[in-house]
């Protein structure tokens, strides 16, 4: 005799005043062993999402993380890989490792294309994932406002290949004007344009710097490196513009000092290979450069705008959905957005910003709800606690903004090294990248100075006959 598949019990789910009511039941599957739970689907490895995960670590449910990547990446420190300071593999860590011990959790490496969000099912594209409560954290894109023709010539940083072909393609650059003898092609080789002022801008500029002044000093035989001229543009009348003005002012001191030329009340209004156009109130004008990076602006995953239609909402500006006081979707409380995805409303009248911070705490509350649901209990709303800022620029000198605190200089350098490598979601990550900041203050070091592309660059095709002469000189 065949014995009876059990069917799945009654278990809460959320209404619109945060309630829990029950749900219709089904037999369970196959891939779902603990039949007597429900189904909690997180979508997106990062900041959010897995602290989600972790969150709901002793929470009798079956939980799925899905993600394109296989890997936690630990996006505040990618500048440092695109510079050669960081290799990969210490910003970031397999999220099969990170959720071994943590029973109740499964990986899914997958790509989301859609959301059916009446049958609450995940459409990949490789089958359909069933859900009974979805928090969507897919993170963030670039944005060129309007210009994504521009992306072709200005690479964005946010992922690990973003990293590596930026390094390459500045590695190269260095590696092109050794062998090059025209003066003027020198230059705009060792020319080097940050479109954007905010801390990845900012970091970015100061890392160039360090490179050029001191990391590769004595190297090359034909140019001197420290003559890489960094420029660093923003529309903003000044850098790190969301910062106390009196930080900004901090961090331009500190970018004069590493020797980067500051644009700011500055547009963009064309990129191309190897030229930006920009014009401010007393003119235009353009900057040949070899390399041109963007890090102006941000917006949501695409899947944000796919779940807005998906529910029959409208994404705003930057792509995000807005989210109710929980952050759950209107009209579909049992799927929650955060992170870079979600709009939700700060103090100030202003939607939250798309930094870790605010993903951690809401994957945390979100995770929090789905328990207290199950209980039976009540959420309160949430509520960001904002914790501050902080941006590093090059050596020993960084700006923290804590609340009533703000300082800058070495002092904040330490705040922000103790902060970040803190934030490094395991204890491996922590040991390496300590090690590897405490040998490069020593020695000035960079020791990731690899470059590594899987296809070729405009800086690695040399004329023959310039490849020639500059062998012959």
């Amino acid at each position: 005799m065949i014995a009876a598949v059990p069917t799945r019990p009654e278990y809460p789910r959320l209404d619109g005043r945060n309630r829990a009511y029950p749900i219709s039941t089904e037999a369970p599957t196959v891939a779902n062993k603990q039949a007597k739970r429900p189904r909690v689907v997180i979508v997106g490895g990062g900041f959010g999402g897995l602290h989600a995960a972790r969150a709901l670590r002793h929470a009798e449910v079956d939980l799925t993380l899905v993600d394109r990547a296989n890997f936690h990446l630990f996006q505040p420190l990618l500048y440092q890989v695109a510079t050669g300071g960081l290799s990969p593999a210490n910003i970031a860590a397999p999220l099969r490792g990170i959720l071994r011990s943590q029973t109740n959790a499964k990986v899914l490496q997958a790509e989301v294309d859609d959301f059916d969000l009446d049958r609450r099912r995940l459409l990949l594209a490789e089958g359909e994932l069933p859900y009974d409560y979805l928090i969507v954290a897919a993170g963030s894109t670039h944005s060129y406002f309007g210009h994504d023709e521009w992306a072709e010539h200005a690479p964005g940083l946010k992922t690990l290949d973003n990293a590596t072909e930026i390094r390459a393609q500045v590695l190269s650059a260095f590696e092109q004007a050794e062998r090059i003898e025209d003066p003027a092609e020198r230059r705009r080789l060792l020319t080097f344009v940050i479109v954007g002022g905010g801390p990845t801008g900012v970091e970015m500029a100061g890392a160039l710097s360090e490179l050029s002044r001191h990391t590769l000093k004595g190297e090359f035989r034909s140019i001197d490196p420290a003559e890489a001229r960094i420029v660093l543009i923003d529309a903003s009348p000044r850098v790190l513009s969301v910062y106390p003005e009196s930080l900004s002012e901090k961090a331009s001191a500190f970018l004069d000092r590493l020797g980067v030329e500051v644009h700011t009340g500055v547009r963009v209004t064309k990129i191309t290979d190897d030229c930006v156009e920009i014009e401010n109130d007393t003119g235009a004008s353009s900057i040949q450069a070899e390399t041109i990076l963007w890090a102006a602006g941000v917006a949501a995953s695409p899947l944000a705008r796919r779940l807005a239609d998906a529910a029959g909402l409208q994404a705003d500006r930057a792509g995000r959905v807005a989210v109710d006081e929980n952050l759950s979707l209107a009209g579909h409380d049992e799927v929650m957005v955060i992170g870079d995805m979600a709009s939700f409303t700060g103090k100030d009248g202003r939607p939250l910003p798309g930094v870790a911070p605010v993903a951690i705490q809401q994957g945390k509350h979100a995770a929090k709800r789905i328990k207290n649901l199950l209980r039976g209990q009540p959420t309160k709303p949430f509520k960001y606690f904002d914790m501050g800022s902080m941006a590093t620029v090059g050596r020993s000198a960084a700006v923290v903004s804590m609340g009533k605190l703000k300082f800058a200089g070495f002092f904040a350098w330490l705040t922000w090294l103790f902060v970040h490598l803190m934030q490094l979601v395991n204890f491996q990550n922590r040991v390496l990248v300590l090690m590897q900041w405490a040998w490069s203050y020593v020695t000035r070091g960079r020791s990731a100075r690899l470059i590594t592309r899987t296809h070729e660059h405009r800086a690695d095709r040399a004329a023959p006959h310039e490849v020639e002469e500059a062998v012959a000189g």
